[in-house]
C-alpha cells in the first residue's frame, strides 16, 4: 500500500493518501487545504484518486474536498449527521478568520459499518460521534491501520466544546469502537503524530478508568 500522510491548511489537518500499488487507484482522507500539495503527491505516485473520505465536517477536515472533486471527478463521502456543520460553514470560516470554502452535501454518506474499496485496498467505516454527531474512523485490517479523525490522538482525545460536540459520546465511541482493535494497530489521528492502539490503551490519560 501506498501511504502518505502531509499536514494541511492553518491547522495542520492531517491529509492521508491511501494508494494501491498494482491498480494506481487511490482515497484521499481529509483533504482540508493545500489542494496543489496532494495533487503533486498523487501525480508522483501515478495515483487516480477513486474516493474523497472526510472524517468529520470541520473546516480544516473538508474545505479543500470540493475542489478536490473538481479537479478529479471522486466523489466526496462523509457521514449526512454532520450536516448541520457544513450549513454554518461560514460561522466555522469566522472561527479561523478565512474565506468560506465551498462545501457540499456529501454524494454518499458514511454510516456505520459502511464498505470503503478500491482495487486492491478494502476498510470499513467506524461511526464515533463525540467530537462531533457524524465523526467517523476508517480502519483497515488488512494493514492494521486506523485513521481516526479527531475521535483519538496521541496522547488526547478529540475536543467535545464546539458544537455537536459531547463528551460522554466520545470516551464511548473510543472505549466500545477503538480500544477493542488489535493493539499494534496503527493510529493515523486528525493532527499530529502517530501512535498505536495499545498505546493509547495503556497510556492515554483521558482513558484511564
Amino acid at each position: 500500500m501506498i501511504l502518505e500522510t502531509l499536514p494541511v491548511g492553518p491547522l495542520q489537518c492531517n491529509c492521508s493518501i491511501l494508494g494501491d500499488e498494482t491498480s494506481r487507484e487511490a482515497i484521499v482522507v481529509d483533504p482540508g487545504d493545500d489542494i496543489p500539495r496532494i495533487l503533486a503527491l498523487l501525480t508522483k505516485h501515478q495515483l487516480t484518486v477513486k474516493q474523497i473520505i472526510i472524517t468529520h465536517a470541520h473546516i480544516d477536515h473538508i474545505a479543500g474536498a470540493q475542489r478536490l472533486k473538481q479537479l478529479t471527478g471522486a466523489p466526496v463521502l462523509y457521514n449526512q449527521n454532520d450536516l448541520p456543520l457544513v450549513k454554518m460553514m461560514d460561522v466555522q470560516a469566522g472561527w479561523l478568520g478565512v474565506p468560506t470554502p465551498n462545501v457540499q452535501a456529501p454524494d454518499d454518506t458514511l454510516d456505520d459499518g459502511k464498505l470503503i474499496a478500491i482495487t486492491g485496498l478494502t476498510g470499513n467505516i467506524l461511526h464515533t460521534p463525540g467530537h462531533t454527531e457524524g465523526s467517523v474512523c476508517l480502519y483497515l485490517p488488512a494493514h492494521t491501520l486506523l485513521l481516526a479523525g479527531d475521535t483519538l490522538f496521541a496522547g488526547s482525545v478529540g475536543r467535545t466544546d464546539l458544537p455537536g460536540g459531547n463528551t460522554r459520546k466520545l470516551l464511548t465511541s473510543i472505549h466500545d469502537r477503538l480500544l477493542v482493535l488489535p493493539d499494534e494497530t496503527i493510529v493515523i489521528p486528525g493532527h499530529g503524530a502517530s501512535t498505536t492502539i495499545g498505546s493509547e490503551r495503556l497510556a492515554n490519560p483521558f482513558l484511564q478508568t
